[in-house]
């Protein structure tokens, strides 16, 4: 049975406007509503593609109502240690922000989003590791004005992506489809299979 045509419709748009210079790097994030979550916001905003790094936890199952089924609209890479995920993310051209609460942290709403960039996040006790923020091109912070000094992980995705959605929507990045067509075309047959 062939996909109806508002179902090609669909994909088509929304592969349109999927941004392969946006990752997020997810750093042994173990609760599974936590990954979900951060997978349903990757895909509201466009990234095509997020990296996995767990050395000290196991990825956890992610459910499909959890996730809305967010997970299966977005490819995972996994890397075997951080050093090999930071490595393989510079030879591609990014830059790499961790979240990490430091001296020398910027303001989230300092960085230039628009550029080929990657927003890594760490696990929920220990955040970002020391190693993954040194790392990085840069750490920085959410602004915040309360007596708490972090976000859940989750919410933390979803401010710092909708903050890159808000600067490539300015920049009118979501106007022309930054796939190149043979990996629109392929990834169109793909999506219309699930």
């Amino acid at each position: 049975m062939s996909p109806s045509d508002e179902r090609v419709e669909k994909v088509s748009s929304v592969l349109s406007r999927r941004q392969p210079d946006l990752t997020v790097v997810m750093e042994n994030i173990h609760d599974p509503h936590n990954v979900s979550a951060i997978f349903r916001t990757c895909d509201a905003v466009g990234v095509l593609q997020v990296e996995l790094v767990y050395t000290e936890e196991k990825f956890p199952t992610i459910g499909k109502k959890s996730s809305s089924s967010a997970n299966k609209w977005l490819l995972r890479r996994k890397h075997r240690s951080r050093k090999e995920c930071i490595k393989t993310l510079k030879n591609e051209g990014f830059v790499i922000y961790a979240t990490h609460l430091g001296n020398q942290s910027h303001s989230l709403y300092e960085l230039s989003l628009v550029q080929k960039v990657a927003l890594v996040f760490g696990n929920e006790h220990r955040g970002v590791s020391d190693e993954m923020a040194s790392l990085a091109d840069g750490n920085f912070v959410i602004p915040m004005m309360g007596m708490i000094q972090s976000l859940n992980v989750s919410v933390a995705a979803a401010v710092s992506l909708y903050e890159a959605l808000r600067q490539r929507s300015l920049a009118g990045q979501f106007d022309t489809p930054k796939l190149a067509k043979e990996n629109l075309g392929r990834l169109t047959d793909v999506w219309l299979r699930r």
